[in-house]
């Protein structure tokens, strides 16, 4: 049954002053952390964001819709047993992130030093061991009053890094987060129907970026099977009934590495753009946008010669659509925005209210990243006060050389939860969130 946060204006005003309240998070005592009341404002940087104008550029953005037959997932279902909600997985979250004061202090290097985290937890180091973190969204995402069905929850994406038969498997963390002073988790592995419904294999892919709006979840692949983006259901998670390594079909039942959940891809969204065509591999949710829209980014060299390409898909207002992009009627997505950026080396991308927010990884030379906002040609405020000398673009300063790296080591997503105005993402073992508010105040 389709869970939907949608309540009467009281009971979501109790929800959201108890979701807030007694939850802001100070984190001066961390020794690696820089005061934000430190840090200055920089008119230097990237400039405006380009917009791409000609048919075959934003042609190269198209991706065509596949969903996976229902009759295959119907099988499926037959054989593991009726698929179960978000609720039924949080009620297995059996573990719990560690505060912030409880972080190591090398773990609390990966937070921001400008502006500061106002929300700070930390992964459990024996069970993230030999993962490599990714994306992160939210119910927020999800619906616009940040609720799905009774519960708030995130979503944090992880990959099996080293050597072995499981090498790239991919995992998400099912946060609850209705209680901020405690937030427990528990893991589900992401996969893909084989065999018409028959049996699944893991998805083998970084999650580096993950979208969770109306009932599906979009998450970016990089397996070399062309599929840019992977759609799973939320109200389709299916519990696996034999604890073991493996994955799949196994004597006795379903296995899913080890883990109580798992989650079979219902569709993709293959690159069809021709040989020039970027890989989606960050993305976020837009709803200041009508209808809301996937933002995208594409990864580039830290040290390349060229930015990147930023653009955006609508998503369907289609009956029978819900969570799924526009397409006409040969079943392609076509960008309505696309743009590029002089920044380098993106890894996390953010659109609301015509800003846009691009995080750039830490160099080598450098404790922290860079977090620029940019605007195509400015916004109308800077242009009406006449400050528009940083041509649209802007980021905090911090340090006694009024360095530009201040944020985070490496956030490969951005996720805004429009509803309590704060933006989420995780570096390293680090989760934490702060007020899109003090990104635009550190960036004009």
């Amino acid at each position: 049954m389709r869970q939907r946060g949608r309540h009467r204006r009281r009971r979501r005003g109790r929800a959201l002053r108890a979701f807030l309240s007694g939850t802001a998070l100070a984190l001066t005592a961390a020794a690696t952390v820089i005061s934000a009341s430190q840090a200055t404002v920089t008119h230097d940087g990237p400039g405006e964001l380009k917009p791409l104008t000609a048919a075959s550029e934003v042609a190269e953005l198209r991706l065509t819709e596949n969903m996976v037959p229902q009759a295959s997932l119907d099988r499926l279902a037959a054989g593991m047993g009726r698929p179960v909600g978000v609720s039924a997985v949080l009620e297995g979250a059996d573990r719990t992130l560690r505060d912030a004061i409880d972080c190591s202090s090398a773990e609390r290097r990966a937070l921001p030093a400008a502006p500061t985290a106002t929300r700070a937890y930390c992964w459990n180091t024996d069970d993230t061991a030999g993962w490599r973190p990714g994306a992160v969204t939210t119910s927020g995402d999800a619906d616009d009053d940040g609720v799905w069905g009774s519960n708030r929850v995130i979503l944090s994406g992880w990959s099996r890094s080293g050597g072995g038969a499981d090498r790239g498997l991919a995992r998400v963390g099912f946060v609850n987060a209705g209680d901020l002073g405690r937030l427990s988790y528990t893991w589900a592995l992401l996969a893909v129907p084989v065999d018409d419904g028959r049996d699944y294999r893991g998805l083998v892919s970084h999650v580096s970026g993950m979208v969770w709006y109306q009932d599906k979840l979009l998450v970016t692949a990089d397996d070399g099977d062309r599929s840019a983006l992977y759609v799973y259901d939320m109200n389709r998670v299916q519990r696996a009934t034999v604890a073991a390594d493996a994955v799949g079909r196994v004597p006795g039942g379903w296995s899913a590495h080890g883990y109580g959940f798992v989650l079979p891809a219902v569709g993709s969204y293959e690159l069809s753009g021709g040989p020039g065509a970027p890989h989606p591999s960050t993305v976020s949710l837009d709803r200041s946008t009508a209808p809301d829209s996937l933002v995208a980014g594409e990864w580039t060299l830290d040290d390349g010669d060229r930015g990147a390409r930023l653009w955006r898909y609508p998503f369907s207002t289609a009956p029978g659509h819900a969570g799924l992009l526009a397409t006409g009627p040969s079943g392609r997505a076509t960008a309505s925005e696309a743009y590029t950026t002089k920044i380098t080396g993106v890894r996390g991308v953010l659109s609301y209210d015509a800003q846009w927010y691009v995080t750039r990884a830490a160099g080598p030379d450098d404790e922290h990243g860079t977090l620029w906002r940019q605007s195509p040609g400015g916004t109308d405020r800077e242009r009406r006060s006449g400050d528009d000398k940083d041509g649209g673009s802007g980021a905090a300063e911090c340090g006694a050389a009024g360095r530009h790296s201040c944020w985070s080591t490496q956030t490969e997503s951005l996720s805004y939860w429009a509803s309590t105005g704060e933006v989420w993402t995780q570096s390293g073992r680090a989760l934490f969130a702060l007020p899109l508010a003090s990104i635009d105040r550190m960036s004009r």
